[in-house]
């Protein structure tokens, strides 16, 4: 039986300088990647515009980032359980950089789409480690606070995404929503390199299963292709590729004495739960900042800046008050936070269908996406702290892999599948029109979802016992 060890220093407090450190560099890492998964956004009508694309091309350079990401979060994670999770942290770091160069430097859609397909890549490997690293390297009654910070700051990297890209777009060029991750990348590093402790799981094989690792990146792919492409004849290929090889990973894992996914993990009843969860609340988080940017610029007339300053509420509730739900849930249990914090989402949800050609900032936008930032604020470090708490330690990597892959395939979901099936294909995001009609029914399925995560949470999470 493998047990939680340490490559370095064991027992990080928070308020130390490792402690800030692992924080530091998970957050900034994380939300490298969580900052292009919505400031792209915010581009795609001018990228579109620059680079000829039409709304299949436009919606590759969302779903091609996470297509690769969620084949081989998995991956990722298991990685750095086995081989340190600060060094393939690191090292997904200094890849996602890279790939970002070549996004910037883009000529084509196409180009840009495989340069897309290598950042989701990189963000594969240094997303698990930013949570594991966390999750290894504190002691345990640190953990909870510690993870509710990163989880914080990770949601408000996600939120600031429309706002940074929006400026950029509108006073630089969309290419620097990818050049700025330089930079940042950099100072990721040397924060990791010269104080984060390295941690693994001593317990790992020796020989890393290449099988199922291989596997589980064609379930996954195939998965999330199919969601992609979803009624044509490559979906449905997709799909049952995805079927035969999920069948074959598991067989493969059940019967491995050291196997990549321990399945066990998900028996636990509130792992599971809790993920199921995530998949819900991440498909109608994706949704609604996918759609609410482009209605903002198609419909309602603004501008990149005005968009993304539209969602500004959110990171302003994230930054008062995630550490104080994540002390919330600490308190009473996350069961109330994680059922109250997606109604309270629907409800922002429900009134921005507001938000028309005759749009009123005041009035139509900031009451609705303040009430939906107040819901997630609630609801996201309980979520990310129940998952991790439900995993042994020394599977964090593989725990949060598994939680990142089921965000991220969330969001590929309605970002892939939610346009097409409110009829909006072809050039039509550029039609106001035909843009406004998707809209509303996008805004109600969003909110229909966050309701059935509400009451879901309710009927299947229990707070620990003493």
């Amino acid at each position: 039986m493998s047990v939680p060890s340490s490559a370095g220093p064991a027992g990080v407090r928070l308020g130390t300088t490792p402690g800030r450190a692992v924080v530091a560099a998970a957050t900034l890492g994380s939300g490298m990647t969580l900052v292009d998964g919505t400031v792209v956004n915010v581009a795609l009508k001018t990228i579109g515009e620059d680079l000829g694309a039409g709304v299949s091309e436009l919606q590759w350079v969302t779903n091609g980032y996470l297509l690769s990401l969620a084949s081989l979060i998995l991956l990722g994670g298991s990685l750095g359980d086995r081989f340190g999770r600060r060094r393939v942290f690191v090292i997904g770091t200094w890849w996602f950089a890279l790939a970002s160069l070549l996004c910037g430097l883009a000529p084509t859609s196409q180009v840009l789409i495989v340069a897309r397909v290598l950042q989701g890549m990189g963000a594969a490997l240094l997303m698990p480690g930013s949570l594991s690293m966390i999750q290894g390297a504190f002691v345990k009654e640190d953990r909870p606070k510690a993870i509710g910070t990163w989880s914080g700051l990770g949601a408000i990297a996600a939120a600031v995404g429309p706002l940074l890209g929006g400026a950029l777009v509108q006073y630089a060029d969309w290419r620097w929503i990818f050049l700025i991750n330089l930079p940042v990348a950099v100072l990721t590093v040397v924060i990791a390199q010269r104080w984060v402790p390295e941690t693994r799981d001593t317990g790992a094989a020796p020989h890393f299963d290449v099988a199922g690792a291989v596997l589980a990146a064609l379930a996954l792919g195939g998965t999330t292709y199919a969601l992609i492409e979803w009624g044509g004849v490559p979906g449905w290929v997709a799909l049952g590729v995805a079927a035969v090889t999920g069948v074959l990973f598991g067989q493969l894992e059940r019967r491995s004495d050291h196997p990549m996914l321990p399945l066990g993990i998900f028996a636990d009843r509130t792992f599971s739960a809790a993920n199921a969860m995530t998949f819900v609340v991440y498909a109608a988080l994706g949704a609604l900042l996918f759609f609410l940017v482009i209605q903002l610029q198609t419909v309602s007339g603004y501008g990149p800046l005005q968009a993304g300053l539209a969602t500004l509420p959110i990171t302003i509730c994230m930054v008062l008050l995630a550490a104080k739900g994540g002390e919330l849930a600490a308190r009473i249990g996350p069961r109330v936070p994680m059922t109250v914090g997606p109604l309270v989402m629907a409800a922002g949800t429900l009134l921005l269908l507001a938000v028309d050609d005759e749009v009123n900032y005041w009035l139509d936008v900031m009451p609705g996406i303040t009430v939906f930032g107040l819901g997630l604020a609630l609801l996201v470090a309980p979520l990310t702290a129940t998952v991790l708490a439900a995993a042994p330690d020394q599977h964090a990597g593989v725990a949060s892999g598994v939680n990142n892959a089921v965000a991220r395939s969330g969001s590929l979901l309605a970002v892939a599948a939610l346009p097409l099936a409110v009829g909006l294909g072809g050039a039509e995001y550029a039609e106001a029109s035909a843009m406004d009609a998707a809209y509303g029914e996008a805004v109600v399925i969003c909110a229909f979802l966050l309701v059935v995560g509400g009451i879901f949470s309710w009927l299947t999470i229990r707070n620990p016992l003493g």
